[in-house]
């Protein structure tokens, strides 16, 4: 196989094999590998006193100070009871606060340890980033970072809950042959 074709891959398979396409022409396969990238690049320059999903949350409360915990698992894209975990290990380190609301909901805000956590973590973000898009000419990484908005937005949009359960209404009344 020509390096070419180990990069640029056409993602096309012989109709004699439907098992026949390589392991990293699928999509899927390949944003996994991103992912386990960018958290070891994470870890490579932060340590691991901290996760990429805590920086994730350190980050949006610093920006949303006050918003619930249902709220923000929504705005990182984790699902809610993931979130009270994770919020509570921050707790637990003093970097965020945890105000209970009625209807057992829960305020979230930043402490001053937090604050100076998400201060010393943010340069070694823009130098984790840069390294990881060093690779990719100046053009190519804004095409590659547009592109995964777009794959992420038009993704959350079409699974938002009340489209899940307007899609899951559909398919019921359609009838079964």
């Amino acid at each position: 196989m020509r390096l070419s074709d180990r990069f640029f891959p056409i993602m096309s398979q012989p109709a004699d094999n439907p098992l026949s396409i390589e392991l990293y022409d699928e999509p899927g396969h390949l944003i996994r590998r991103a992912q386990q990238i960018a958290v070891s690049k994470f870890h490579e320059v932060h340590g691991r006193h901290v996760t990429p999903i805590q920086y994730a949350i350190l980050r949006t409360l610093h920006e949303t100070p006050g918003i619930d915990q249902v709220t923000l698992a929504q705005l990182i894209a984790l699902d809610t009871s993931t979130t009270a975990d994770i919020a509570a290990r921050l707790e637990a380190k003093g970097w965020i606060l945890r105000e209970v609301l009625p209807r057992r909901q829960r305020r979230l805000s930043l402490t001053p340890a937090g604050e100076e956590v998400l201060l010393e973590l943010r340069p070694g973000v823009d130098i984790m980033y840069r390294g990881m898009m060093s690779s990719l000419e100046p053009a190519e990484q804004k095409e590659f970072m547009r592109l995964l908005r777009k794959f992420v937005h038009l993704h959350d949009r079409q699974n938002k809950p009340e489209d899940h359960e307007a899609r899951t209404a559909r398919a019921r009344a359609k009838p079964r042959a």
